[in-house]
């Protein structure tokens, strides 16, 4: 009986030292050294249900690849973003690779798709901006682009085309069964967008992303396929340059343990995918030229302005009521403020004041509105929100003279009008010039006494003796501000038209 438990105690003793055996072996996998979710599946345990799990390769595979020919800085770390620097207006290559398995998209095959490559902010406060930033930069920088396609070095590119309105946009078609590259040029520098610009500042990132489209029933790239971007700074000529080597030769000085840490640098960059860009649809993807961006036809159809042929405050006609009506009330709602700015060219920002009412926009001061929307728009919308209008380069005071008017000496302009000998006192209407010309005397004189403009032959001055002095350019530019005139019609010599004598 004993010999038989003792027996028991070898056998149970042999079983705990195998059972701990193999949890120690366990503890050796996932011990407190690094481990990945591949190994703990490479367990017996799990061999049976590994099997059955899907690879990440069968999930998702994306069409396209796009590579650009610019290596990566060496100064990034493990898991960040990788990050290339450019220099500003060198042409770059951007390779489009068919990356389709056999029988994926068959509905492409042998067709032409859409590519939009666009350079846009990385930073995500001044994506909010993005509109008010690039229009601050157009400003500045009158006629240039931020982003072209280098047209005799690209390959494979097919009916290029720029938006006068996107100067972060080009767009192309191309055949994913060919080779094609297309060369970029990038012309702003991460600097400008810096907040203070004192010199040593450190740059805004861009991102080079680029959206693929393919035709929808009706044959617009509109039906997005792929879309990846990514991260870069650019600087002035061979700057690029010189940074890069700044950081390969810092990485160069750090130990091995240190450099651990740090992606190494690669020849060329590969664009990771991304979501779409949200106005790629809708922005001009068809090739149609009435599909403009949503924003241009209230600025064409529907924006009233003042004309400019308005001399007079007694002589605008409708133009002042219509000034006054469009003028943005404390009272307006939030929809009325919607309205407004639609009404008055600012459709760009009715989704970033899409909940201030009247009230709420006109207490902005200058300062918040070129904060918010850029010098050019933030001084324009300002000045709407105030009703400025756009001040005259010269007054003058104009009166017509009766036949049975007295002499012009017997005039009182000084006093508000003089009086004839009947009693009648004289009127005199004011003349707002804009242009310093003798075109725009005749114009506004027609406009405000209601005379045809083409039946005025010429206008003279009446000089010393009753001489008639063609009115010149540089006699209105030598007009006194504000100075007072009577003026008579006379017929022209060969009876078709007249001329006015200013006196």
């Amino acid at each position: 009986m004993a010999w038989v438990l003792k027996m028991d105690e070898v056998i149970e003793s042999g079983l705990v030292h195998d059972f701990d055996a193999s949890l120690s072996g366990i503890g050796q996998e996932l011990g407190a050294g690094a481990y990945s979710m591949s190994d703990v599946l490479a367990l017996p345990i799990f061999k049976q249900e590994d099997s059955s799990l899907p690879l990440d390769g069968e999930t998702k595979h994306p069409p396209f690849q796009y590579v650009m020919c610019a290596a990566t800085s060496p100064a990034v770390k493990l898991h960040d973003e990788t990050l290339t620097y450019l220099n500003q207006g060198q042409s770059y290559e951007i390779r489009m690779l068919d990356n389709r398995k056999m029988g994926d998209m068959p509905e492409i095959t042998g067709k032409l798709v859409k590519s939009i490559i666009r350079v846009v902010f990385h930073d995500r406060r001044l994506q909010y901006t993005e509109h008010q930033q690039l229009e601050g930069w157009k400003w500045n920088r009158p006629g240039d682009r931020l982003l072209d396609l280098d047209i005799p070095m690209s390959v494979g590119i097919i009916d290029t085309r720029t938006n006068p309105s996107q100067l972060n946009a080009v767009e192309f078609l191309w055949d994913p069964a060919k080779r094609t590259s297309a060369f970029i040029q990038v012309h702003c520098i991460s600097t400008e967008f810096t907040p203070r610009k004192h010199g040593g500042e450190k740059g805004v990132p861009f991102r080079i992303q680029v959206d693929t489209f393919k035709q929808n029933e009706n044959g617009e790239y509109t039906d997005h396929l792929h879309s990846a971007s990514c991260q870069i700074k650019v600087f002035k000529p061979k700057g690029a340059d010189r940074k890069q080597k700044t950081d390969r030769e810092k990485m160069e000085k750090r130990t091995a343990h240190e450099k651990e840490k740090y992606q190494p640098s690669y020849d060329t960059t590969i664009l990771t995918e991304c979501s779409p860009w949200p106005d790629t649809p809708t922005a001009y993807v068809n090739s149609s030229p009435s599909t403009a961006p949503a924003f241009t036809s209230p600025q064409q159809g529907t924006c009233s302005v003042p004309d400019s042929n308005s001399s007079s405050p007694n002589h605008q006609g409708d133009g002042v009521s219509q000034a006054s009506s469009e003028q943005l009330q404390p009272s307006a709602t939030i929809q009325e403020t919607q309205q407004w700015l639609l009404k008055n060219r600012f459709s760009s920002y009715t989704r970033l004041f899409s909940n201030f009412s009247g009230a709420d926009l006109l207490k902005l001061t200058k300062e918040d509105l070129v904060q918010i929307c850029g010098a050019a728009d933030g001084i324009r919308l300002y000045n709407s929100l105030k009703s400025r209008s756009v001040r005259p380069r010269l007054t003058i005071y104009v009166c017509q003279e009766q036949p049975s008017s007295p002499p012009l000496q017997s005039q009182q302009p000084a006093s508000g009008g003089g009086d004839s000998g009947s009693g009648t006192p004289y009127v005199y209407h004011a003349i707002y010039l804009e242009e310093m010309v003798a075109s725009e005397v005749a114009r506004k004189l027609a406009l405000v006494f209601n005379i045809p403009f083409h039946q005025i032959n010429q206008v003279y001055r009446q000089g010393p003796t009753g001489i008639h002095i063609l009115v010149s350019d540089q006699m209105v530019q030598n007009f006194q501000d504000e100075s007072c005139f009577l003026f008579f019609t006379v017929k022209a010599e060969n009876g078709d038209g007249i001329h006015i004598v200013l006196k």
